[in-house]
């Protein structure tokens, strides 16, 4: 044996000496908060961007205010008003015109039903107008048949307003008569219906025919 131990920490260091461990403080470590410069950088940085984030939104798409936007939408609002005002402009324009054609088409199909009817009428006066010398006779009872029928005819007829017009005596109107024919009377009015050869039904826009007349005129 040497005659000496070897201490504890000495073992495999020149000279013997104990080891020298390095202490807690001294170990390299990072830094474990931001420079303060770093920290004023960001904050800038944020702050810009909530400031730029602010601007965005009340400016809009494109860098356009609220009063643009509030000015587009008023205008747009506008246009939309007056596009519904002339839509029911032209809904109820089209009722009513709807409504007079509807209105034109029922009277010129009543009239000409209605004039269907008039030959009808025409054979029984004809009828009534032949057998006139026979009515002591027989045939009485069948002629007062014949004129009951005529009589519910034009009673129908004027109550769908197609009034009969078979007078004489009155002046000739070019909108109620058709003359046919004019004969001298030196007793009557010249121009003055003298007979009636066909009556007339309807008045106006109702008209289904004018009465066909003979009139007076001046003797020569």
């Amino acid at each position: 044996m040497n005659g000496h131990e070897d201490r504890p920490g000495t073992a495999g260091r020149p000279g013997g000496g104990p080891e020298r461990r390095a202490r807690p403080e001294e170990e390299p470590r990072e830094a474990a908060t931001a420079r303060p410069e770093d920290v004023r950088t960001e904050d800038a940085l944020s702050e810009g961007a909530r400031s730029e984030g602010a601007r965005s939104e009340g400016a809009g798409p494109e860098g356009v205010g609220p009063e643009d936007v509030r000015t587009e939408t008023d205008a747009k609002v506008a246009e939309l008003e007056d596009r519904w005002l002339r839509a029911v402009a032209d809904l109820d324009n089209l009722r009513k015109r709807f409504s007079r054609d509807a209105e034109r088409l029922r009277a010129e199909e009543q009239d000409r039903v209605a004039a269907e009817w008039l030959p009808v009428l025409d054979n029984l006066e004809l009828a009534l107008s032949h057998a006139a010398g026979d009515e002591e006779g027989g045939a009485a009872p069948i002629m007062d048949g014949i004129r009951a029928v005529r009589d519910q005819a034009v009673a129908v007829l004027a109550r769908l307003g197609y009034t009969r017009h078979d007078e004489t005596g009155v002046p000739f109107d070019p909108a109620h008569h058709d003359a046919m024919a004019t004969i001298a009377r030196p007793d009557v009015e010249p121009g003055t219906v003298v007979q009636v050869v066909r009556p007339g039904y309807g008045d106006g826009r109702r008209q289904l025919r004018p009465a066909v007349v003979v009139v007076a005129k001046k003797a020569d």
